[in-house]
């Protein structure tokens, strides 16, 4: 990766953030052009899990419903949009990445080459767990919901909108591990006090988990919330490990403070004891 100077006129900083900008849209052009012409592929490949809930035409491909005159051109141009978004990522992440490494100290800079491929490799496994696991008992939870009373016909732009937000949302949920990684590598918030306060933490991960599923399914919400306990968890270990002798000297400083801290509480009880039985023997002269 080709770095820059950290010292730059403005003007220069301006001119690199702009040619890095060209070359993340000139990416995003070139993937799009191809991923239009692949969309029925595509599309075809996204909807794979959920086909048995859906009609399919004589050569058993998933068939779709549009209703509009322009539906089918902005399903394609949806569908080629996020592919390519997905496919350049790493291209979007490395130019960002060569903009703002030359202002880290080159202690820092150790971080980035490991951070950008475990963000790359979390990523692609949240959205393989939401091919694989989570959008077939979503969908099939969901269209059971019109059972009696109701018909499913598959709107194009409803079901692929919805697909592509369960693959980025886990994709970014599955996130989670690199985040409390490096809060507890840097000390952002102690591994202990992070340990310390799981209940919390499993309340917020529910939270966030009935906000990041698209749907309003609960089957997504506990099976999202139970890969982010999970993920949370291996991360928290890996952390222990790489920490190694920190923790257990930010532990044995914790219980130092604490002794230190009941000492004190001691000594004062004590003083003000000692003050109550001065004042006494004064009063009773």
């Amino acid at each position: 990766m080709p770095i820059g100077p950290a010292r730059m006129p403005l003007l220069d900083h301006l001119g690199e953030l702009r040619m890095r900008f060209v070359r993340i849209l000139v990416c995003l052009a070139v993937a799009m052009c191809i991923f239009y012409l692949a969309t029925p592929t595509i599309a075809q490949f996204l909807l794979a899990p959920v086909a048995e809930y859906m009609p399919t035409d004589s050569n058993g491909q998933v068939m779709l419903n549009v209703f509009g005159a322009f539906d089918a051109f902005s399903v394609r141009f949806y569908i080629a949009f996020w592919s390519a978004l997905v496919a350049c990522s790493p291209v979007v992440i490395w130019q960002l990445l060569a903009f703002f490494l030359p202002a880290l100290k080159p202690k820092e800079r150790k971080w980035f080459l490991p951070t950008f491929f475990a963000a790359c490799g979390l990523f692609l496994f949240g959205t393989v767990f939401c091919y694989l696991i989570i959008l077939d008992p979503a969908f099939n939870w969901l269209t059971d919901q019109a059972s009696g009373f109701a018909t499913v016909m598959p709107q194009a732009d409803k079901w692929i909108d919805i697909i592509i937000k369960f693959e980025v949302g886990f994709g970014l949920a599955f996130e989670l591990p690199l985040v409390v990684f490096y809060l507890t590598i840097f000390e952002v918030i102690p591994y202990a006090t992070l340990r310390r306060s799981w209940r919390y933490v499993y309340v917020g991960l529910l939270v966030v988990s009935a906000f990041v599923t698209p749907d309003a399914s609960p089957v997504t919400m506990f099976l999202m919330f139970a890969a982010m306990i999970g993920m949370y968890e291996a991360s928290l270990a890996v952390a222990r490990i790489a920490l190694g002798g920190k923790i257990k000297r930010q532990k044995a400083e914790a219980e130092q403070a604490a002794r230190e801290d009941a000492e004190w509480e001691e000594e004062w009880a004590r003083i003000k004891e000692e003050r109550a039985r001065q004042a006494a023997e004064e009063g009773g002269e």
